[in-house]
């Protein structure tokens, strides 16, 4: 379970990697890495879908450089934890409630035992929803999260009632473990850098699709139907008025103003409505707002360092 380097993007020193076991059986890859003296504490990092720890070594490095021990995971059924299906570049869960199952075995196993306090959270995409419903359960494992374009409803077609009722009648009718219309086995670093809607830094995109041709066993294609169905049922509770009301965490959101992966005034809409929270909107951004082009990357990270580590809670 070795960490995969190139030249443009070397394994960041001092890291430690293994592996933990699920309740229900998964082997999920983990990474962490020690604070520079003075430590302010660990940002636990959490990977949007598809993503792998081996693109986020240039963001440890950013955390590092601020003082923060990192630890960061694999999700299941992407990097390189556990697959649920035969065909590995399937991106499949039959429900979100699994990746919490693999939040609470990361931080029982790695985090909380063997990073130092205080932690924080900085999740991407999915990532992000998978925090929503933590801090929804009321676990109060962070002092403050930091969300980049969490995925509280997709953009444009991919939300309307058609596709939500398709998705939902094909999963019912035995086809969940098919890609979604449309979709195949290729990875999108491996899709060509005109056209794409994650970043408009040419030099990021190419790294990552440099570090899935070095080891293309920590990519997957699209997503399968049941995994699309999952993540349309986890959206509809995110679209309860009621849902950002009932959160008490502290947490900065932040929207990428040209995504058209999830919806920007979904993201707007919900963090008005938060308790404790506040977001702001990245002008000239695509979806991966760590991934893009260092004028969007240093907004992104004025609004981290204003809000992190802030004051303590107690």
């Amino acid at each position: 379970m070795d960490l995969v380097s190139t030249p443009d993007n070397p394994v960041p020193e001092g890291a430690v990697v293994g592996t933990c076991k699920t309740p229900d059986g998964v082997t999920l890859r983990f990474a962490r890495w020690r604070a520079p003296p003075g430590s302010k504490g660990t940002v636990c990092l959490f990977q949007g879908r598809s993503e792998f720890i081996e693109k986020y070594f240039e963001v440890v490095r950013d955390l590092q450089a601020r003082g923060f021990a990192v630890a960061t995971l694999d999700w299941r059924g992407q990097g390189l934890s556990d697959r649920a299906l035969k065909d590995s570049r399937k991106g499949h869960v039959r429900r979100f409630s699994e990746y919490d199952t693999d939040l609470e075995t990361f931080m029982r196993e790695v985090a909380l035992p063997d990073c130092p306090p205080p932690h924080f959270a900085l999740a991407h995409s999915m990532g992000g929803a998978v925090m929503l419903r933590l801090a929804h359960k009321g676990r109060n494992w962070f002092e403050r999260m930091v969300l980049s374009a969490p995925m509280i409803a997709l953009a444009g077609r991919a939300d309307s009632r058609a596709a939500r009722m398709t998705a939902r009648v094909l999963s019912l009718a035995g086809f969940g473990g098919a890609f979604i219309p449309g979709g195949g086995a290729t990875a999108i670093p491996s899709l060509p850098f005109e056209g794409n809607v994650l970043t408009s830094d040419p030099v990021r995109y190419a790294r990552t699709g440099a570090i899935v041709d070095v080891a293309p066993a920590l990519s997957i294609g699209a997503p399968t139907i049941a995994w699309l169905a999952a993540a349309y049922s986890c959206m509809h509770d995110f679209a309860d008025i009621a849902y950002p009301l009932s959160l008490r965490q502290p947490m900065l959101i932040v929207g990428a103003a040209q995504d058209a992966v999830v919806s920007t005034p979904a993201i707007e809409q919900f963090a008005i409505r938060l308790r404790a929270g506040s977001h702001v909107v990245v002008p000239g951004s695509r979806h991966e707002l760590l991934m893009e082009r260092d004028i969007v990357r240093g907004q992104f990270w004025a609004a981290f360092d204003a809000f992190v580590p802030g004051s303590p809670l107690f």
